[in-house]
């Protein structure tokens, strides 16, 4: 699938739709350049989950849990992680397989430890197009 944004809003209320969709022991992966939204799309997501808090990317944590929603939320921001053994540190595998909802920023950084099927949402700014334009195309491997 493939979808067309043109507000920060507008990609939020993607984000929010798949959130609704959402259910437990899926893993989205977030993947694009810098400010291109990836934050906005989990922030949607976590809305369509039905989580109230605010949600922040968590660069220096790597993982953020949110558990008020109708499945909890792992948030992962991999960006910062110098090596693939930190994602063991921090129990990764308990995410990726237990009965929640995780979403990976940055998730090509950790490619070799992503589970066989998972949802990659690819993000892209076009500036022809506007700077808030998004092209999000999403695909189920």
């Amino acid at each position: 699938m493939r979808t067309e944004t043109f507000s920060a809003e507008e990609t939020f209320a993607v984000g929010e739709e798949i959130g609704r969709n959402a259910k437990p022991g899926e893993v989205y992966t977030l993947v694009g350049d810098l400010g291109v939204g990836k934050t906005v799309l989990a922030q949607g997501i976590a809305c369509g989950l039905g989580i109230a808090e605010p949600v922040n990317s968590p660069t220096f944590t790597i993982m953020q849990v949110y558990e008020d929603g109708r499945i909890p939320l792992y948030h992962f921001d991999v960006y910062r992680i110098g090596d693939i053994e930190e994602m063991d540190e921090i129990g990764y595998e308990d995410c990726f397989y237990g009965d929640g909802v995780s979403v990976i920023e940055w998730a090509d950084l950790i490619g070799e430890i992503l589970p066989e099927h998972y949802c990659e949402i690819r993000v892209e700014k076009d500036p022809e197009k506007g700077f808030d334009y998004r092209r999000i195309s999403i695909v189920r491997i």
